[in-house]
């Protein structure tokens, strides 16, 4: 699926694209400022999180309650040095746990994640928008 969309927009793309039932792991490509962190915003929203969301930069993980006993967790793993890191704090309870886990910079820790996922690819069209490819 591709979609062409702008950041105003972002609340809809968020719908179609669970609308497409992905995988519940899903990773995030797309350069820093691309929208990554904005667009998983808009998922926990479409997935029923009240919660404030925020990057979790510094902490790694950011958990949140969404609708129907599920919980959303969202990955920063920029800042890891080694995938022993990721294994140490636990990734992957949180990757086979059967909740969401939305993950940006999912290269860090190519060999942990599991062997089905979903991928989401920003990229920047010409006229300033955003190219969502979800495979």
């Amino acid at each position: 699926m591709e979609i062409i969309f702008s950041i105003n927009e972002i609340q809809e793309v968020a719908q179609k694209i669970i609308a497409e039932n992905p995988h519940k792991v899903i990773i995030f490509n797309g350069q820093m400022g691309m929208g990554k962190t904005t667009l998983i915003k808009a998922l926990a929203k479409t997935l029923g999180v009240k919660d404030t969301t925020s990057s979790p930069t510094f902490s790694l993980v950011n958990e949140y309650q969404a609708d129907g006993n599920q919980y959303v967790y969202h990955f920063d793993v920029y800042r890891l040095k080694s995938e022993a890191e990721a294994l140490d704090m636990g990734i992957d309870e949180y990757l086979y746990s059967g909740h969401w886990c939305f993950i940006e910079w999912a290269e860090k820790i190519p060999n942990l994640l599991p062997d089905n996922y979903s991928t989401i690819d920003l990229t920047t069209a010409p006229d300033g928008k955003r190219i969502l490819r979800l495979s």
